[in-house]
């Protein structure tokens, strides 16, 4: 078996597979590391990656990408409406305040959500994995970036769900550059941690991280992110000053087409490349718009100075990453830069002065996420045994709780689990409680999450439930931020006590359970006790009551409560299974539509072959009028192809395929015969020669009978070659190979049943040894 890691990019995927010899990138059916996250909407099918890149600019408005920045958002956040003023596809708000994106298909307007589109690419990607490695998979980690909030990261398991993969984890970025990077040093230091910062320019968004190596183990003290600071925003940067200078010097607004805007886009991605590298570049585009050509110049000072505004954001997210983990510049090991928008010089310098180290590229900026995620999911599959090395991640947000409006804990604002806290955690809540009640868990500090982000995360109803002693009944609440970072309730129990004690007191004297490693308690609504508090209050009256007879007969029993979720903006289960069916419905239109062009493909395929071989190959086993005939039905089935058969249906192309293989088969048989003919003969004179060679050692009777049927056999030979060869090729042979090769198995048959019947007995020759040596004796 083999487990996968996936780096999901806002412009790429990349692929690694963990084999018994290592990590691999896969190579996608162009045999390139990298796979367009592109889906595209056709008349009649979709066309994924590679594939709906190349379509992309026939069908723009029909064509989806960037989806990463649409997944789990609100229509109305500042930043996805930027995003969808430069994206050329169609969206209206959903009902529930999310993002709809509508694309022709079939002949109508389809609306799907980005769960859906994000679906599609994963189902993309898995079935390039299992072509390759010729298994089913399903276990697999995936990449998001440190800011995706909760709702993004359901967003991204449930799009999993409906592509058929099963996310052991969801793992941020830099993490997992961090594990690709540590995982193999052997030079940390032994007696104290080496902190390393992990700079990740994408395509979209900027995130820095700092970690702690030791031996065995890596630890986050830190996500920080700029989320719309990206090699986009440098390409964009270069997209508005030519689309001004065009514009003034050419008179042509490319804002106002599409295709125009594409093409000027991807030409200053491909310049800012060369000013990577150069002090100056060259843009030439032909026939950009109203069929003018265009060209532009432009040198990296001037670029430089054009994006010194985004080039000052750089270092705001590194210094905020040294402040939360409570370093300094001095304290930092080494910085290592990754991400496809990078390799800018001056992105280099800024990064020197922040952390006073020269950024260093030892990872593959481009592979060193999907690597890092491939490694991880070995680590948590128990078909791999992996070395033991320990990944201890972090959560870049606060996330508090309310227990029906109210605080948790009054002295902490209700946070549960503050920003830096290890994934995963667990928090068990005790409360007093005797009926069903509501717990919401919300983002503590609105600064941390990014802009526009709602502060609601998700709400738990807890119950309904029903006690005899409600005065006396305590519920465990078990709280949960998973591997992915997402918060959820494990489980409610209720805590009965019985007793003859009526006091209250009898709460602070039960014990916990084993599994309250961290616990927070509360009583009543509003009010709410540190879990410190609680363990010295329970030794005090422990010990106070120690020698009550009546406490000792206390019991308690514990009941399970249901607990049901309701995600702010997900999917319900209704949803999702909706989701499932349609996604079923888009696989199985595609899998019909290119068996039609299989189908297509091969009776072109067949024309053409055939009318080549007809006057080649097969010329000499054809009569004229066959050709004829042949070659009319040849030149008709093309026409038809190009004409009325350019879009039709698996069916209608087969039945044109075998209808031209009645008319082609009987010639294509005489030709394949001729060989198939010459062959049997040898075989068969072989088989009579050898016969003729071994009837010596037969009785009289059953030679002259060999030798008979050789005889006719040979002479029937010889009348239907004689006769065969009277013949043109042109026409039904009289001696098939399958007569020939039918009188040499019966001839066979006979000669080896005589041979068979006169071979000596050795069972009975070897009785009758034994027997005479009895008697000897």
């Amino acid at each position: 078996m083999s487990v996968v890691g996936f780096d999901v990019g806002n412009e790429n995927c990349v692929i690694a597979v963990v084999k018994q010899r290592g990590v691999d990138v896969l190579l996608n059916d162009e045999s390139k590391r990298e796979t367009p996250a592109v889906v595209c909407f056709g008349e009649k099918q979709r066309f994924l990656g590679s594939a709906g890149a190349a379509s992309a600019m026939m069908n723009p408005k029909s064509t989806v990408s960037q989806v990463k920045r649409l997944i789990g958002r609100k229509f109305i956040e500042p930043d996805v409406q930027h995003d969808l003023r430069i994206l050329p596809f169609e969206t209206s708000e959903a009902p529930d305040g999310g993002i709809l994106i509508h694309l022709k298909y079939l002949g109508a307007t389809h609306t799907f959500t980005p769960v859906q589109v994000t679906a599609m690419l994963f189902a993309h990607l898995k079935d390039l994995i299992e072509k390759n490695q010729e298994m089913p998979i399903s276990d697999c980690v995936i990449s998001i970036p440190s800011y995706f909030t909760d709702l993004q990261r359901h967003a991204y398991l449930d799009a999993a769900t409906v592509a058929g993969l099963k996310p052991l984890r969801l793992m941020h970025d830099c993490t997992a550059t961090a594990l690709s990077y540590g995982i193999y040093k052997t030079d940390f230091s032994t007696s104290s941690p080496t902190y390393v910062a992990f700079v990740d320019i994408g395509h979209c968004d900027t995130q820095v991280s700092i970690a702690s190596f030791e031996a065995g183990q890596m630890k986050i003290l830190s996500h920080t992110f700029d989320r719309s600071l990206g090699g986009r925003d440098f390409d964009e940067v270069l997209f508005n000053h030519f689309a001004a200078q065009f514009k003034k010097q050419y008179r042509i607004d490319v804002y106002s087409n599409v295709k125009a805007s594409i093409r000027l886009r991807a030409a200053c991605e491909k310049l800012k490349k060369v000013l990577s590298a150069n002090a100056e570049a060259p843009l030439n585009i032909e026939c950009l718009m109203d069929e003018k050509d265009v060209k532009g110049f432009i040198n990296r000072e001037d670029f430089e100075m054009l994006a010194s505004g985004l080039l000052e954001r750089i270092g705001v997210p590194c210094s905020k990453a040294l402040a939360d983990a409570g370093l300094t510049a001095d304290k930092i090991h080494s910085v290592e830069l990754v991400g496809s928008g990078s390799r800018i010089p001056a992105v280099a310098r800024i990064l020197a002065s922040v952390f006073r180290n020269e950024p260093r590229r030892t990872l593959n900026a481009s592979e060193c996420v999907a690597r890092g995620c491939a490694l991880q999911c070995a680590m948590l599959s128990p078909v791999f045994r992996v070395r033991e090395y320990e990944v201890q991640d972090s959560i870049p947000f606060s996330i508090a709780f309310l227990i029906d409006e109210a605080p948790i804990c009054t002295g902490t604002n209700g946070i549960l689990f503050p920003k830096g806290q290890p994934i995963p955690s667990v928090k068990v809540l005790t409360f007093q409680r005797s009926s069903l009640f509501y717990l919401k868990a919300f983002y503590a500090n609105p600064t941390e999450v990014p802009a526009g982000v709602s502060s609601d995360i998700c709400c738990f109803t807890i119950g309904p439930f029903q006690c005899s002693h409600s005065e006396k009944t305590r519920v465990k609440v078990k709280v949960v931020l998973n591997l992915h970072g997402v918060v959820s309730v494990e489980s409610a129990m209720v805590m009965e006590e019985h007793g003859d004690d009526s006091s209250t007191r009898g709460l602070a004297n039960s014990k916990m359970d084993p599994m309250d490693t961290d616990y927070v308690t509360a009583s009543g609504s509003t009010e709410a006790v540190a879990d410190g508090f609680e363990r010295s209050t329970m030794q005090h009256n422990s010990s106070h009551t120690s020698g009550d007879p009546g406490r000792n007969n206390k019991a308690s029993r514990r009941l399970e409560i249901p607990v049901s979720e309701s995600i702010y903006g997900g999917l319900t289960k209704a949803e999702l299974s909706e989701a499932l069916d349609k996604e079923l419905q888009l696989a199985q239109q595609d899998r019909i539509m290119e068996q039609t062009k299989d189908k297509k493909n091969a009776l072109e395929s067949y024309v053409y072959e055939m009318r080549n071989k007809l006057f080649n190959t097969y010329r000499s086993f054809t009569s004229d009028q066959e050709r004829e005939g042949i070659s009319r039905s040849l030149q008709q089935t093309e026409e038809w192809l190009y004409d009325d058969g350019e879009d039709e249906t698996e069916n209608a192309y087969t039945s044109k395929l075998e209808d031209l293989k009645k008319l082609v088969d009987p010639i294509e048989n005489r030709y394949k015969d001729e060989e198939a003919r010459m062959q049997a003969t040898r075989d068969l004179l072989k088989c009579i020669g050898d016969y003729r060679m071994a009837v010596n050692s037969l009785p009289r009777m059953d030679r002259e009978s060999v030798v008979n049927e050789c005889y006719k056999v040979e002479q029937w030979l010889r009348e239907k070659t004689q006769q065969q060869d009277s013949l043109p090729k042109n026409v039904d042979p009289v001696l098939w190979s399958s007569d020939i090769k039918s009188r040499n198995e019966e001839l066979n048959s006979m000669c080896k049943h005589i041979f068979r019947s006169r071979a000596p007995n050795r069972e009975d020759h070897k009785g009758s040894n034994q027997q005479n040596t009895s008697d000897h004796k």
